[in-house]
């Protein structure tokens, strides 16, 4: 990198830390005001609050979460300032080109990038388990779902499981159904009052069941009060409580996903939005970088303040549109792949269209 390049990479490095500092400040502030009787009816200590919930856990979450967008605000502060004081202009003209000016840009942009991805990857997951396991404690322990109901799951290309309502804290079923085929004939169907894991010997005990038998034309019936016996299911596998999906490691996620497509539980959608999210998402910051230089390298009257207010609404913007598409993935039908790409790709578009006619 040549002086210049050097410049505007230590412009974009520091305003970025700055604004994050402030970000990270304001946001704290706001969800102590907003769930403080939480912490206090639920006798939360202080030493939890502070380390496991804010420092651990909720601070890399809305970190990660905003890191794009602090960083479009952050590129369009000092973009704008340098352009209000006259640095742009004398750069363009002492001969580099607009897209060369571009290239500390995108070092800085390529910095932030590689940090988000790894965190998504290998960071994240860690500190939202802390951040999760706190809030369905201390902060919405009412909306922890515990029971279950009406849970249908293939759990092999055979076997079909049905659970009327599941217990995820004592890890008991009740009204429990087994089915199993054999080239679309029933061969075999179970069915239990109660069934009970057992962390010891990671088994399921079966309690008051009557097993059906068929072979052909011929049926045997078996009755018993309780046995144990051995199937691809985990209590875990019944949880549904709020952000669980974010608080898996990519190879927990993949391998939901892979038992997800034998399974069929419904979650598919989630689990997929979450695995595009942390693959897609970091790509924004280039988007948003080149967005934010060509809205800001062009002087003003009025000063910067015009540029700035114009990122904060886009920012906020790209935040609305990404819960839009995400919501109609959840609820629409939309493709998990297509709902994660649609928000990038049409402010991609947006950021080519400004950067055309960005001043040269």
């Amino acid at each position: 990198m040549n002086i210049i390049d050097r410049y505007i990479f230590k412009k974009y490095m520091t305003t970025f830390l700055f604004t994050v500092g402030v970000f990270i400040v304001v946001i704290v502030i706001f969800d102590i005001s907003e769930k403080l009787d939480d912490f206090l009816k639920n006798k939360a200590s202080f030493t939890d609050v502070l380390f496991k919930y804010y420092a651990l856990g909720s601070v890399p979450f809305f970190l990660n979460m905003l890191t794009p967008l602090m960083n479009f605000i952050a590129v369009i502060f000092f973009t704008s300032k340098m352009a209000d004081q006259t640095e742009i202009v004398p750069i363009l003209n002492g001969g580099m080109s607009f897209n060369r000016m571009l290239r500390p840009y995108m070092y800085g942009a390529f910095v932030i990038f590689l940090f988000t991805l790894i965190s998504n990857l290998y960071i994240l997951p860690f500190t939202n388990k802390l951040k999760v396991n706190f809030e369905n404690v201390y902060v919405k322990p009412h909306k922890i779902t515990t029971d279950t109901r009406a849970t249908h799951m293939q759990i092999d290309s055979n076997t079909y499981v049905y659970i009327d309502n599941f217990d995820t804290r004592s890890s008991i079923g009740y009204g429990f159904v087994l089915e199993k085929f054999n080239d679309n004939e029933l061969t075999e169907k179970l069915m239990a009052d109660r069934i009970t894991w057992d962390s010891v010997s990671n088994k399921w005990r079966i309690e008051n069941y009557t097993n059906r038998l068929i072979v052909g034309l011929t049926e045997k019936m078996e009755k018993g009060d309780s046995r144990d016996t051995t199937l691809d299911m985990r209590p875990k596998d019944f949880e549904v409580y709020e952000n669980i999906f974010t608080a898996m490691t990519t190879s927990e996620l993949n391998s939901r996903i892979v038992k997800e497509e034998t399974r069929g539980t419904g979650m598919m959608t989630d689990l997929l939005l979450e695995k595009y999210k942390r693959w897609i998402h970091p790509f924004s910051v280039f988007i948003l970088t080149v967005m934010a230089v060509a809205l800001s390298s062009k002087k003003v009257r009025g000063g910067i303040g015009l540029s700035l207010g114009i990122g904060i609404g886009l920012s906020f913007a790209f935040l609305v549109f990404n819960q839009f598409s995400t919501m109609f993935a959840l609820k629409g039908g939309l493709s998990p792949i297509i709902a994660v790409l649609i928000p990038s790709l049409t402010f991609l578009i947006l950021g080519l269209i400004l950067l055309k006619k960005a001043p040269k």
